[in-house]
């Protein structure tokens, strides 16, 4: 059973890994880790308790302590910031906490035999950071953004037509060319920055594109109509408005002397989570675009790039998300044409707008969820009801009576692995789902508690077994 030492200090950090006892002669199985936390949100190491959380104490801890430390100062690099703290449980039993904080000079490389790498986590392990990976550490590092980047185009070879229209529609005052570079659009030198080409009405990146689907059904299989958009960011948000609205269709609500027209979306709420994807989506991860899914039962928009603090969205609370963004060129445009607002609560004005529409009720909530890569945002169809020829009164399908309908996608994700796969552990889980271990327990907890799941047998011999019917709702994820 896991001593309550480590419960709670388990309790005080995002991320951590459990090491049984210090391996000193293949020290890179937990100095990638050091690499890893200094590369992103920081996290402990915790030596003497084995995986299941179990405290088995170290020998000696004043040993450990000096190599760990001496490892560290000669085979990471930069050295990274990092505590070393000893805990004694009731029984006597030595424990030692490397705490790693996150770290600004990124990236923190591993050097040992001539080798020279960087590690980034993914969900509960230290992983070697793609390329794609280290560009953004090394932008990090020298605290620099993709989108303040100096291109080769100059200010002779574009034009900011669309850009002046929408400001001095949105703000009543004239736009003037100096401007430009007070937004950053443009360097003293006369050169676009990334920002500059994006907002730029030739935009030539072939990356800043829009994908937009009306799929058949809940699932991808026969599309009823599919566009591609290519250009400047305030033609892809005004394309994907035209679309949504194209395919936002009415239903109605019976009232005592009426019935009350309604539409499967909000509005606001589509175009405060497009300008989200727009403003924070990694531009530097090219070949990737901005997708629209739109099934009969929700609308689905990605955005490349997890979150920029590496946090996951779906561990987050809406009104705790910080404002710190991948793009704040980009974000202070949109906030100067007063198209969303500069404290970082589009999330949950995205939630507001939604919970306005006529007969809303929190299983038609919007979801997040994110990825180290992705980020997605949900919306669900106000109108729709399943098995029914009524669009919106059936008190037999509705999701407040079925609290299958309102699960999150990491919970339909985690009951579809579950069912698949009976005997999957949790460090699986965590590697096929991409979030933490602390993650996937909650969410088993949640599942056990709706009497979803349960557990047949040990936690090493036993397996998983799923309420029987919730395979057959859960596909209409």
């Amino acid at each position: 059973m896991m001593d309550n030492i480590i419960k709670r200090l388990i309790g005080e950090n995002t991320t951590c890994d459990f090491k049984e006892f210090l391996e000193r002669k293949q020290f890179k199985s937990w100095l990638k880790s050091v690499s890893a936390f200094a590369n992103g949100l920081g996290g402990s190491l915790f030596f003497g308790v084995n995986d299941d959380g179990e405290v088995v104490g170290l020998s000696d801890v004043k040993s450990d302590t000096e190599f760990i430390s001496d490892k560290i100062k000669t085979i990471i690099d930069p050295i990274p910031d990092f505590e070393l703290k000893t805990y004694q449980t009731e029984d006597g039993k030595n424990i030692l906490e490397l705490r790693v904080l996150s770290g600004s000079m990124t990236p923190y490389y591993f050097v040992n035999s001539g080798s020279r790498i960087a590690f980034v986590r993914m969900g509960d392990e230290s992983v070697v950071a793609t390329a794609h990976q280290l560009s953004g550490l090394v932008l990090k590092g020298r605290n620099v953004t993709y989108d303040s980047l100096s291109t080769e185009y100059t200010l002779k070879e574009m034009s900011f037509d669309a850009l002046a229209k929408a400001y001095e529609k949105q703000t009543s005052s004239p736009f003037q060319e100096k401007l430009l570079r007070s937004f950053s659009l443009i360097t003293d030198k006369g050169f676009l920055t990334n920002a500059g080409v994006l907002f730029s009405d030739q935009c030539p990146y072939r990356h800043s594109s829009l994908y937009c689907t009306r799929w058949t059904g809940i699932h991808k299989d026969d599309a009823k109509d599919s566009r591609e958009y290519q250009g400047n960011l305030l033609s892809l948000l005004d394309a994907g408005e035209q679309f949504v609205d194209l395919h936002n269709l009415k239903g109605w609500i019976k009232l005592p002397n009426r019935r009350l027209n309604t539409p499967d979306y909000s509005r606001r709420a589509v175009f405060e989570a497009l300008v989200n994807a727009f403003i924070h989506r990694d531009y530097s991860e090219l070949g990737s675009e901005v997708h629209i899914d739109i099934y009969d039962d929700r609308l689905v928009i990605y955005s490349p790039g997890g979150m920029f603090d590496g946090t996951l969205i779906q561990e987050r609370d809406l009104d705790d998300v910080s404002s710190k963004r991948r793009n704040p060129i980009l974000a202070d445009v949109f906030a100067q044409l007063d198209f969303m607002e500069k404290r970082g609560s589009g999330l949950r004005k995205i939630y507001n707008e939604t919970a306005k529409l006529p007969g809303f009720t929190e299983a038609k909530e919007p979801r997040f969820r994110s990825q180290a890569t992705s980020f997605y945002t949900e919306l669900l169809n106000n109108n729709y009801r399943s098995q029914t020829n009524d669009p919106v009164n059936d008190p037999v399908n509705d999701p407040v009576n079925d609290p299958v309908k309102s699960f999150t996608l990491l919970q339909k994700d985690l009951i579809s692995l579950l069912k698949e796969t009976p005997t999957i552990t949790r460090p699986e889980l965590c590697e096929r789902l991409n979030v933490s271990l602390a993650t996937i327990r909650r969410a088993i907890a949640q599942l056990k508690e709706l009497n979803i799941i349960e557990r047949i047998g040990s936690d090493k011999a036993g397996y998983w077994k799923v309420k029987s019917g919730v395979d057959k709702l859960i596909k209409g994820r």
